[in-house]
């Protein structure tokens, strides 16, 4: 078995810095947010004026792009079609050199060697990433360019089975948003004549998460941040460990509880909800809203569900506040307007949801095993066994 030998990043890409200068019209932007695994699973039309401030990365055509926060593995590279793209700074720009094949590039950044190194020498007081010099500490094994394309050919494969996999995620996850509308409409047209209330009338608390930074542990108590909130999902993936002793202390005025909501509210990825589904004791941060509901007034997986829709989104995105990090008051979440369908109807929905669940819990062990297979396949990749 050959191993190939490592060079320095910089010696095999340059590292890309270019601002996005005035343009006419409408461009799509896309945030670290906006791509699950190596796939653009959404975009945000933006004009020069009302883009957000993160929006100011241009990269060229198979420049390959890498999340910059430490425990994210999110890799782009960038085509033909989305060479006009504005890319949030939450990425860093790789310039593939000549004797570099852009996706030999983008595999590495997405093998665990790469991801272990880079989450090392990440650095920050408040979210930690790598930085450009951090970047120039790393290193990347270089094989001959024709053999690299041979490789790529084969990593493409599995690559292919991987964004099949993650296509019939986002289609599952996309059910329970259409059989809410299908069922209750939209709760401010109100095409189906439900009553629409306030969310804080179908509620008995909300409120959010500690307003301190803790010292974390290596293990202990859950900390859970908007990172681990995807639509519809609370995820302990990837998450950062508080002591007990914090915990009870933080605990003491918010409490997560079974069927209780969360709902971020802070940063790029604000507007998504997802319901407790766990006994599991954690403690949550200021960036995360807790939503109690009154259970004899609305069912929780159906409160979860009416807080994702497009309809309570644009609500949060009117008033929605802050100059380059958004920031939704508690009060501006109390005023939501929400449909309020007879319990026996939200009962209904909470049923289909939940085998909805467990379709999502056999896709999630079946994208495991994938993902496990396409590491396997890199490491040997880097080693020259393939």
């Amino acid at each position: 078995m050959t191993s190939w030998p490592l060079k320095p990043l910089v010696d095999a890409a340059d590292i890309v810095n270019d601002r996005v200068g005035a343009f006419a019209g409408v461009r799509q932007y896309v945030s670290t947010g906006d791509v699950d695994g190596t796939i653009i699973v959404r975009s945000e039309p933006v004009t020069f004026d009302s883009r957000p401030s993160r929006a100011d990365l241009s990269a060229a055509e198979n420049d390959v792009l890498f999340a910059r926060m430490q425990a994210t593995d999110k890799v782009v590279v960038v085509t033909n079609d989305t060479r006009k793209n504005l890319w949030s700074t939450g990425f860093a720009a790789l310039r593939p050199r000549p004797h570099t094949h852009p996706r030999w590039l983008s595999f590495w950044v997405q093998s665990k060697p790469f991801t272990e190194r880079k989450d090392a020498i990440c650095n920050g007081a408040t979210q930690k990433a790598i930085t450009n010099d951090g970047i120039r500490k790393l290193t990347i094994p270089l094989a001959p360019l024709a053999e690299q394309a041979r490789i790529v050919r084969i990593l493409d494969e599995a690559e292919a089975l991987r964004r099949l996999r993650s296509k019939a995620d986002q289609a599952t996850e996309a059910l329970v948003s259409s059989l809410f509308d299908s069922m209750f409409g939209d709760p401010i047209s109100n095409p189906k004549g439900v009553q629409v209330v306030r969310l804080a009338d179908l509620t008995t608390k909300i409120t959010d998460g500690v307003h301190l930074r803790p010292d974390y542990t290596g293990t202990g108590i859950p900390f859970i941040s908007v990172k681990n909130i995807t639509t519809g999902i609370l995820k302990f993936d990837d998450c950062k460990y508080i002591s007990p002793a914090d915990h009870e202390r933080f605990t003491k005025r918010c409490k997560p509880e079974y069927l209780d909501v969360l709902y971020t509210k802070v940063g790029a990825t604000y507007g998504r909800a997802a319901l407790v589904d766990t006994e599991r004791e954690f403690s949550i941060y200021v960036s995360v809203c807790l939503i109690k509901p009154n259970k004899e007034l609305i069912e929780p997986q159906f409160l979860a569900a009416a807080m994702n829709t497009a309809a309570v989104k644009r609500q949060a995105d009117q008033r929605i506040k802050g100059i380059g990090v958004p920031d939704l008051h508690l009060d501006q979440i109390r005023e939501f307007l929400l449909p309020m369908p007879h319990i026996d109807h939200q009962r209904r929905f909470a049923n289909r949801v939940c085998e909805i669940r467990e379709l999502e819990a056999a896709q999630a062990n079946s994208r495991k095993r994938l993902d496990d297979l396409f590491q396997s396949l890199l490491h040997r990749a880097f080693q020259g066994a393939l």
